[in-house]
Formats: structure tokens, sequence, C-alpha cells
């Protein structure tokens, strides 16, 4: 099976956004410390957070900083193999930094679908141009912040200017709605990569582009309710490395402790106790490919053991790819 390990790289978008310390630059370096030579990861690079600390830097020199460290790590990241890719959280274009630490603006602007055409291809362009030039080549794949990619025909043409290729911003089964944003994959069936078109949700052979859908699978009550016990009774092995707090989310705890769900097949905290048998079910259903998301920022003590035991069981039928292989 070939796997895609990918892993958000962003701080958090809630009234504390957290450290570049702890959201980014430690957790990563432990990610690519447990890789080593095993595995190839996949960093989305949330492009706007540097955009918008290259044009303070010069007013804020903790930014400067910041963003020193943050630039020299992807090009390791880079140098060790690992693939780069793009992810656009376009509300960057109207937060700010107010000396202390950033305060993020997400209302009307946390989806691209949020701006007007023009501003949707200046986002992109400036974004991408930004981060081919960091890591020296075309980056040809993209996730959408907060999973907005719809609705694509507002983006089609921008994709085909910019040489974007594949998208991986779809989890199939999913649909979540709140006042800052919302998606629907509830159509979409588990499945592999598929070509699409217009509709990131349609499986369309003429399409240009291809989808590398998220894998997902249904959680029981019982497996939320049992994470809510374990961190409570083993608070250090199961607090997030991220000292940030999350975009509000209602609703969707208790939705999890009352009800079956689908959500994505994660390296976060305690989904990753999932990992293993995830790949199993994947495996006896003839399944190809899987592509497993993550945030270092998301990830905890049991999660980074737990990504540590799936990167030693991956060899030798199992295999690690970049979609910097596939161009």
């Amino acid at each position: 099976m070939k796997i895609f390990l990918t892993f958000d790289y962003e701080l958090f978008f809630g009234a504390d956004t957290g450290s570049v310390e702890k959201c980014m630059l430690a957790p990563t370096a432990e990610l690519m410390r447990i890789a080593g030579e095993k595995a190839k990861l996949i960093f989305f690079v949330d492009v706007g957070f540097l955009v918008k600390s290259d044009e303070l830097k010069e007013q804020f020199p903790k930014v400067a900083e910041d963003l020193d460290k943050v630039r020299a790590q992807i090009k390791e990241i880079v140098a060790h193999g690992h693939d780069v890719q793009l992810h656009v959280h376009p509300h960057w274009e109207r937060s700010a930094f107010d000396g202390q630490k950033w305060v993020i603006h997400s209302d009307g602007s946390y989806r691209l679908d949020d701006y007007s055409d023009d501003d949707i291809r200046s986002i992109m362009k400036r974004y991408k141009s930004y981060l081919d030039e960091l890591v020296g080549y075309k980056t040809t794949a993209f996730r959408a912040g907060g999973w907005c990619i719809q609705p694509f025909s507002r983006l089609i043409n921008v994709f085909s200017e910019l040489g974007l290729k594949y998208d991986s911003s779809v989890i199939p089964g999913m649909s979540y709605e709140s006042e800052h944003y919302q998606f629907d994959f509830s159509t979409v069936s588990n499945q592999d990569a598929y070509p699409f078109g217009s509709d990131v949700c349609v499986d369309n052979p003429s399409g240009e582009f291809i989808e590398y859908p998220i894998s997902s699978r249904v959680y029981s009550p019982f497996f939320y309710w049992k994470l809510y016990v374990l961190g409570r009774l083993f608070p250090l092995d199961h607090k997030m490395v991220g000292d940030g707090s999350f975009i509000p989310q209602p609703g969707r705890k208790k939705k999890g402790l009352t009800s079956w769900t689908r959500h994505h097949v994660s390296f976060d905290g305690f989904y990753a106790a999932e990992l293993t048998r995830s790949l199993n079910e994947f495996t006896s259903a003839g399944r190809k490919e899987m592509v497993v998301i993550g945030h270092p920022k998301g990830m905890t003590k049991f999660s980074f053991a737990q990504f540590s035991h799936f990167v030693d069981q991956l060899a030798p039928e199992h295999s690690t790819h970049t979609f910097k292989e596939l161009t």
C-alpha cells in the first residue's frame, strides 16, 4: 500500500495562536527524528503565516526571529528528503501582530470563498511563489485551510494557472458547518485517489486534477469517552505539545460523545490509537492508498509513541510516498 504521511505545519487559530517553538519547531523536529530513514513525510506549510511574518519582520524583532527559525526548519525538512506542499489559511490576510502576540481575524476571512476572485488569485499566486522560492522546487499539491476547498469552481482557473495538480482536502463522508467555516464531503466514498474537474466531490475521468482524499473511518462514542477518561487519568501522556487554542467548533465535542461519527485517520492525540487498525482494515479491503493527516501542534506523548510504532511496522509491504515524487 502507498501511504502518504501528511502534517499541516501551522499555529493555532483561536484566541491564543501558541508559540512557534511548541506548535511547529519542536514537534516537527521530533517527527523527523522518529521518521529517520524509514519514512518520508509531507508537510503542508501554512504559507500565509510566513508571508504575513515577512511583511512585519522589520517592525517586530520577535516576528523576524520566529520567521528565520521556521524558514530554516522548512529548508531542513527538504534537505532530509521530506516533502513540502502548499497549505492556505487566507485569514492571515486580515490578521495582525500587536507587539506581543498574533491577533487572528477569522470572521468572514477564513475560507478562500470569503474573498473576491481577484483576491483569491492574488493570495494563491503570492503564497505559492513564496513557498516555491523557499523550497527550491515547484509545489504541485494543495490542502485548503479548514478543508474549505469548496466551491472548487472558484479555484479551478488559478489551480490551472499555477500548476497545482493534486489536492488533499477532502475527508470522505465528513461534513461540518459553523459560523467560521463549513465543508460537505458527505457524498464522497472512502476511496483511493480519483480525478476531478470543477467539483472535488465528483470522480471525473476527464478532470485535470487528482484528489488524494484524507482517509476516514467511523469512531464510536466509546472512543471519545475513553479519550476523556484517559486525558484525566494520564494528563502528561495526552496533553497536546502545542500551547495554543483551537478556533471555536461548537457542538463537535458533544456529537462525538453521543453518536457514531466519521472523522479522519490521524496522528493527532488519541486518534493515533487507531492507526494500525485503520491500516489493517484498508489493506484487507484492497485499498491501494492511505492518506493520514496530522498536525505537529496536535501531537502528544501518546501519539508520538504510536507514530513511532506505526512507522516501524511499515516495511516491507507498505511504503511511504510524497507528492513531489508524482511530478
